[in-house]
């Protein structure tokens, strides 16, 4: 979210607008098939609740299709795919590394009920930090020293590091990075079950 507004943001009240590159897709759809966007402002584990109670029309907000989620959502081919990396402090103590082995023994987080969180287990030694709702918890909880870095994809990554310049964010070479399926990194839109709007 951003008190900006720009080219691509979408107001998501008064004083808040919606930015990003999901906000982009949302509008190219939204114009593509005759409809308006509105971006509605929830926290994670409210998205599919809110697609199933007929509160929103899709999920449009770095969502992987997963076998379990696939059980109550449609999903569309995916429109990005990305990476895991970690967001980090310029001046901290991990932000060098070169490989995830590198952050055992150190305060890592991620964001709850998602891949991000699961990944971190992958790291021999680490201080998994309970994980918390959204990215800017996390942003606030790096900057102020309650954890040396946190999971995210890419596009948070850039985010975070335009928005705050103390941060950085470090990718892997896949050797040294976190393990997972392709389609895990894969984001695409959720929509509800069987809904006339899957088929457009």
């Amino acid at each position: 979210t951003t008190t900006t507004p720009g080219e691509h943001t979408v107001a998501i009240s008064s004083v808040d607008y919606a930015d990003g590159f999901d906000v982009v897709i949302a509008s190219m759809l939204a114009e593509k098939i005759g409809m308006e966007v509105q971006i509605v402002k929830l926290d994670w584990d409210n998205l599919i609740p809110s697609l199933q109670h007929d509160q929103i029309d899709a999920v449009i907000a770095g969502m992987t299709d997963t076998p379990v989620r696939r059980e109550v959502v449609d999903f569309t081919t995916p429109y990005y795919v990305s990476e895991e990396v970690v967001i980090v402090r310029k001046d901290g103590p991990v932000a060098n590394i070169n490989s995830i082995s590198e952050l055992g023994g150190f305060r890592v987080q991620g964001q709850m009920n998602t891949i991000y969180d699961d990944i971190i287990d992958q790291i021999e030694g680490v201080n998994h930090v309970t994980a918390m709702t959204d990215f800017p918890s996390m942003r606030v909880a790096l900057e102020s020293g309650i954890i040396d870095g946190y999971v995210s994809e890419r596009p948070e990554g850039i985010s975070a590091a335009a928005a705050n310049s103390a941060f950085a964010y470090v990718g892997f070479a896949v050797e040294d990075g976190f393990q997972y399926e392709i389609n895990d990194a894969a984001i695409a839109m959720g929509i509800k079950k069987d809904s006339a709007l899957t088929a457009e």
